[in-house]
């Protein structure tokens, strides 16, 4: 027989069951505090290294914009921005001061996707409750369609008059401008869409999933499957000169050679998702705001990566990024509810 150890008077004998949790219980609490070392370190560390950067302040901060910030965008004037939300809501503001126009709901769940048309006097939105609405600027329906899933995303190219969404169910659409017709729609993807892009020079689109796979693709040609990223891609933008195919995901770039679809992977100073990302009118730079772990406005290097401009972070995770596109305003919305707005030119510093 085992021989048992004594026990102190009044004391209770504790099962396996019980030994096990207070082992865990005590093994899980060295771990916590080994942990709230580990964050405060990396905290340190992040701060030691941001010491003497310029962060770059926006003009403007309309906080409690939306219940939650999911996409901004700029006429062709650059004028007016729009800004839509967690809620549905549609918001116009006046540029250069960046004061409140007029707001109207436009969709019954989140906005995902807002574009200017007919030299600025409508605009299109997208929205998660599957609907794509033409409005005049006073908030007045011109047209609704309502397709078969919730649309994640929706970028244009008013040149050849094309507007592409990308939805739930795996599915592109792609649509005239500004009749919004349907051209054409595929079950392109396994899964759920993340994101879409259109290249104007090549006539060219391309979209992600959240199964990794990325497609680059024409109105008539076949399907071409790029090298599948390490992790998925959450924004998408093909380079001014249609060589590359940029994508974000966590911490890094994703650089496609469209000749032979290889990748190539780039570091940034992201700590988190990079969210959205869009080329400055010139070309030579890469704005890019990122989410989960990080809230940090950039604009990057498309070739190497490395920061080139930094702005003031957000409070919460990012969620989108829009430059105007005489390159004059920067444009961002959060989580944290807010839309801010920076002047490029540094004529409001």
């Amino acid at each position: 027989m085992q021989e048992q150890l004594p026990r102190k008077p009044g004391a209770t004998r504790l099962t396996g069951q019980q030994w096990k949790y207070r082992f865990m219980h005590r093994h899980d609490v060295s771990l916590a505090r080994h942990s709230r070392v580990a964050v405060w370190l990396i905290l340190l560390l992040c701060l030691t290294a941001c010491a003497g950067r310029h962060y770059e302040q926006p003009f403007a901060i309309h906080r409690d914009a939306h219940s939650g910030g999911s996409i901004v965008a700029f006429n062709q004037a650059g004028d007016v921005l729009a800004s839509g939300g967690w809620e549905g809501a549609l918001q116009l503001w006046r540029l250069p001061g960046g004061q409140a126009l007029i707001r109207w709901p436009a969709h019954a769940g989140s906005v995902n996707g807002i574009v200017f048309i007919e030299d600025d006097r409508q605009l299109v939105t997208a929205g998660y409750d599957g609907m794509l609405v033409k409005w005049s600027l006073d908030g007045a329906v011109i047209k609704r369609i309502e397709t078969p899933a919730p649309i994640m995303h929706m970028v244009a190219e008013r040149t050849r008059g094309r507007l592409i969404t990308g939805h739930y169910d795996g599915s592109v659409r792609i649509w005239s401008l500004p009749g919004l017709d349907l051209i054409s729609e595929r079950a392109l993807h396994p899964a759920s869409l993340k994101v879409v892009a259109i290249d104007a020079g090549s006539q060219r689109y391309a979209s992600a999933d959240s199964a990794g796979n990325v497609y680059v693709w024409s109105e008539s040609g076949p399907v071409k499957a790029l090298e599948s990223p390490p992790a998925d891609a959450w924004a998408l933008a093909f380079s001014p000169d249609g060589q590359w195919l940029l994508g974000g995901s966590w911490f890094r770039l994703y650089r496609w050679n469209l000749q032979d679809g290889t990748l190539l992977t780039l570091p940034t100073e992201h700590h988190g998702i990079i969210k959205s990302i869009q080329f400055t009118p010139n070309g030579s730079e890469l704005a890019s705001i990122s989410r989960q772990t990080d809230s940090s406005v950039y604009f990057l290097d498309p070739v190497s990566g490395a920061t080139l401009r930094r702005f003031g972070q957000h409070d919460l995770c990012g969620a989108y990024i829009s430059v105007s596109p005489d390159g004059h305003y920067l444009a961002t919305t959060s989580d944290d509810a807010s839309v801010r707005i920076w002047d490029l030119t540094g004529s409001k510093k």
